[in-house]
């Protein structure tokens, strides 16, 4: 199984990046950065299809598990995140066939936030839209970061049950 975690986040030397590097230590794991890739909001009159979605989106296609990691800003995930998933709506116009291929696919969440644990509605969404997509979710990792801790607290967490749910070899 080729895993993939698509990593959308304002700070690139947070919480949620430091929980990605655990994730992806010693595994197979690839890690996208939504901040490397121009990505327009969604615009109903298809305005943005000269922005990188398509491409990025071509090669998520590539993976049998997609992991979404995301800090939760204000009981949602980062702006980053919320555009490049609205933009699957163009898969549902545009490119039908693409769209269509998520329906092979796994899908789990990566969170970091302040709460001790995060607001229904922030897994919802992802639930919800997975479920439109037709993938199979496979739940949420969250971590709770409250302002005392720092982001080499993630090196202390146990991970290994989220590692086993995704299929991925514990032995490294």
């Amino acid at each position: 199984m080729k895993t993939v975690i698509v990593f959308g986040s304002s700070n690139n030397d947070g919480n949620t990046t430091s929980i990605c590097e655990r994730v992806t230590h010693n595994t197979d794991i690839d890690l996208i950065d939504l901040n490397d890739f121009n990505i327009q909001p969604f615009n109903y009159d298809i305005a943005q299809q000269n922005d990188d979605f398509l491409v990025l989106f071509k090669q998520i296609l590539d993976y049998d598990q997609l992991i979404f990691a995301t800090p939760v800003y204000w009981y949602a995930p980062s702006g980053q995140m919320k555009i490049f998933m609205d933009r699957f709506s163009d898969l549902l116009q545009l490119h039908k066939p693409l769209g269509r291929q998520l329906k092979t696919k796994s899908a789990a969440v990566i969170a970091t936030g302040a709460d001790a644990i995060p607001k229904t509605c922030f897994e919802d969404m992802f639930i919800h839209t997975f479920n439109y997509l037709g993938m199979k979710y496979l739940g949420l990792l969250y971590i709770s970061f409250d302002n005392d801790d720092h982001p080499e607290t993630a090196q202390q967490i146990k991970i290994s049950n989220f590692k086993v749910k995704l299929a991925v070899d514990e032995s490294n």
